[in-house]
C-alpha cells in the first residue's frame, strides 16, 4: 500500500449561538473546521482534522510511503520541518496527516482504531464544555440542561474576566448538574485561556474557592510560563490543567520538571502519535491526561489505550457540517463504534453545497489575544466583557437590588 495524494477541505461547526472565551467571541457561532483526506493506491482514504499550513512541503515526507508505518512517518514529517521548526500551526498540519494515517492503518486491519491501539473499553469519560462566555444566564442553564440529559455530571465554563460573574455562572451550572445527578456533587472546572498574571490567577481562584470546589483551573497564565504555572498550582487548591497549545513533546518537559502542570492536556489537531507520546511522558510522572477539542475523534480512540486518561472534552453534541462519526454520547461518556478506522465519513458534496464560510477573523475573535490581557485593573473595563452577559446585581439585607451597582 502506498500514499498517493491528499485533499484539503474546510467545513464549519454550526453552534447556532455565540461561542468564545475570555479573549473574544464568535458572535454567529460559525467556527471553521479544517480537514485533510489522505488517499492510497488501494482505495483506502483516511481523515484527519487540523490546519493545512505548508502541507505541500510536509506531505512530501510521506508521499509514496506505506501509510501503515505511522510513527516512523510522523518522525519523518518532523524532520522535514527541521530548519524552520515544527511549532505552531505547522504542528497541526503534521497532526492532521498523522491522524489520517492512523485511520488508514486501522481500516486496512479491518478494526476500529481504539481496538487496534489496544483499547479494552470503547467508553471514554467526558465532561461538558460549552464555550459559553457569551451566553446569558437563561441560555447557560438551558445549554447545560442538554448536556445533563446525556448523563454529563462535570462541566468546564469559560471565564476569567470577573470573579463574581464566574462565581454566579459556576453556581448556576452546579445547580443544574446537581439536580440532574439527584443531589450528587458535580465536577466544576474553569478555563480562562491565558488571560491572567500569576498573582491575578491565585487571587481570582482563591476567592472562588471560598464557596466552590473546582477540579481544575485551565491555562491560568501563559502556556510556556513554567514558573508561573507552578506558582498558581502551589497557591490554589484546584489542579492546574494546561498543554493544549503546546506544539511538541519537548515543550512539556520544562512544565513537568517545574511541577507546573497537574492535568496534562493535548489538542485534537496535534494528532494521535503526539497524544500517545505525551501520555507516556505524563504517565512516567504519575500525571493524568485529558484531550481537548470540538472533534477529538482521533484522540478519543487513543485515550482508550493509555492508563492515565482522566476525561475528554465534549463541546458540541453535533459533528461539523458534512461529517459523520461512528460514536454517540450516553451516561456521561463518548461511546465509540465498531467501524474500521476512526469511523469518520466526510460528505464532500454536502460541504460544498452548504457553502458555509465563517466570518473573517477580527480583533474580538477568540483567536486574537486582547491588547490588555493580564493588565486589567478592574473587571469589565478596557472594552473587554463577555458578550451578551447579564450583570450580577448586589442585593441588600432585604434581598433588594442595592442602589450602588458596580459594573
Amino acid at each position: 500500500m502506498r500514499i498517493t495524494g491528499y485533499r484539503t477541505l474546510t467545513t464549519v461547526q454550526e453552534w447556532g449561538r455565540p461561542v468564545g472565551d475570555a479573549n473574544g467571541v464568535f458572535a454567529d457561532g460559525v467556527v471553521p473546521v479544517s480537514l485533510v483526506v489522505v488517499d492510497t493506491d488501494e482505495g483506502i482514504s483516511g481523515v484527519g482534522i487540523g490546519p493545512h499550513v505548508e502541507i505541500e512541503r510536509i506531505f512530501a515526507a510521506i508521499e509514496g510511503e506505506d501509510p501503515r508505518a505511522v510513527t516512523s512517518l510522523y518522525d519523518r514529517m518532523l524532520r522535514h520541518t527541521f530548519k524552520a521548526g515544527h511549532a505552531g500551526p505547522v504542528f497541526g498540519t503534521i497532526g492532521a496527516l498523522d491522524t489520517a494515517l492512523w485511520d488508514i492503518k486501522a481500516q486496512a486491519a479491518g478494526e476500529p482504531l481504539w481496538r487496534l491501539l489496544g483499547g479494552r473499553d470503547r467508553r471514554v469519560n467526558a465532561y461538558a464544555s460549552g464555550l459559553d462566555i457569551g451566553l446569558t444566564d437563561d441560555e447557560l442553564v438551558a445549554e447545560y440542561e442538554v448536556y445533563a440529559s446525556h448523563g454529563l455530571r462535570a462541566a468546564k465554563l469559560k471565564g476569567g474576566l470577573d470573579i463574581e460573574s464566574d462565581r454566579h455562572r459556576l453556581g448556576l451550572v452546579k445547580d443544574v448538574l446537581t439536580e440532574a445527578g439527584h443531589g450528587r456533587r458535580p465536577g466544576l472546572m474553569l478555563d480562562v485561556n491565558e488571560v491572567w498574571t500569576r498573582k491575578q490567577a491565585v487571587r481570582h481562584v482563591c476567592e472562588l474557592e471560598r464557596t466552590l470546589d473546582l477540579i481544575w483551573i485551565e491555562e491560568p497564565v501563559r502556556r510556556w510560563d513554567a514558573e508561573g504555572l507552578a506558582a498558581v498550582s502551589r497557591g490554589v487548591c484546584a489542579s492546574v490543567a494546561t498543554g493544549e497549545n503546546l506544539t511538541g513533546l519537548e515543550q512539556y518537559r520544562p512544565l513537568i520538571a517545574a511541577g507546573a502542570v497537574d492535568v496534562v492536556q493535548m489538542a485534537a489537531v496535534w494528532g494521535v502519535t503526539h497524544f500517545l507520546r505525551t501520555a507516556a511522558l505524563a504517565h512516567a510522572h504519575d500525571l493524568p491526561v485529558s484531550p481537548i477539542g470540538n472533534s477529538p475523534f482521533g484522540l478519543l480512540h487513543a485515550a482508550t489505550s493509555v492508563p492515565n486518561h482522566l476525561t475528554s472534552e465534549l463541546q458540541d453534541l453535533h459533528p461539523p457540517v458534512g461529517v459523520s462519526i461512528d460514536l454517540h454520547v450516553e451516561d456521561g461518556a463518548f461511546i465509540l463504534g465498531d467501524s474500521p478506522g476512526l469511523g469518520v465519513r466526510v460528505d464532500e458534496e454536502q460541504i460544498r453545497a452548504a457553502n458555509r464560510r465563517p466570518q473573517a477573523q477580527t480583533a474580538d475573535s477568540p483567536n486574537v489575544r486582547p491588547e490588555r490581557a493580564g493588565r486589567r485593573l478592574l473587571a469589565g473595563v478596557d472594552g473587554v466583557i463577555p458578550a451578551r452577559q447579564v450583570p450580577v446585581l448586589p442585593l441588600n439585607s432585604r434581598n433588594e437590588v442595592s442602589p450602588t451597582v458596580r459594573h
